[in-house]
């Protein structure tokens, strides 16, 4: 009896081994595929950049870079970037007010193509910035996120921290994972899903997350950006 349980534990132990060696092996080619994925994407739109970098620059006064705090693995916060698409005297008090409704479930969606997280006709938003916003160019720098590890290619939105503050306690899980430059519910009808449901596809990416889902959320994205789904 002896020998036999401590066959069994020493088979668990070498099970749970093999189990982290596996997690751990999972972990870092994520990584790799993330820091390659994104170096390789900075180093081709390095033009496109800076470019847009100018016409930011040049079209309204302000830095031609938007820093900004948002949540992300483990509810750790993290300084995001983004091409600045707002005047930089902006107020976001009709932000908060769109999204406070929408997840009190007390406002029709009419985010900015109908998109969960962006007013439509948003009043802080340049010329310039509108453009960015619907081809998503805005999100380019944040291939610097992924480099420094702070964002993955692939994952849930990277969102504010008084937007986590008012989450239902079953969106928490989406906090499991890092912050993606696109996700499920980008590819999903971000143009036609409520917060809620979006909230619910971050999390069941998180359930569901896998090297294939992830290569198959990629290869839908482009398609995606190009008929408005992911903007």
């Amino acid at each position: 009896m002896i020998g036999r349980d401590l066959t069994a534990r020493d088979a668990a132990a070498v099970q749970d081994t093999a189990g982290r060696r596996e997690r751990r092996l999972s972990l870092a080619g994520r990584r790799a595929f993330d820091v390659l994925g994104a170096g390789a994407l900075l180093i081709l739109t390095s033009p496109l950049m800076f470019g847009i970098a100018v016409a930011v620059w040049t079209s309204s006064r302000g830095p031609a870079l938007f820093r900004q705090d948002r949540v992300g693995r483990g509810e750790r916060t993290f300084r995001i970037y983004k091409f600045r698409t707002m005047r930089a005297d902006n107020n976001d008090a009709i932000h908060r007010e769109y999204v406070t409704n929408m997840l009190n479930g007390n406002a029709v969606l009419q985010g900015e193509d109908n998109a969960a997280y962006k007013l439509a006709d948003d009043p802080r938003v340049t010329k310039v910035g509108g453009f960015l916003r619907k081809t998503s160019l805005d999100e380019l720098p944040q291939l610097l996120n992924v480099i420094r590890g702070n964002m993955s290619l692939i994952g849930p939105r990277p969102v504010l921290p008084w937007e986590a503050e008012m989450f239902d306690a079953r969106y928490h899980a989406r906090f499991a994972v890092k912050p993606g430059m696109t996700g499920l519910w980008q590819v999903s009808g971000r143009s036609t899903l409520t917060m809620n449901e979006a909230l619910e596809l971050d999390v069941e990416y998180v359930e569901r997350r896998s090297f294939g889902l992830d290569l198959s959320i990629l290869v839908r994205t482009i398609p995606a950006l190009l008929d408005g789904r992911a903007r």
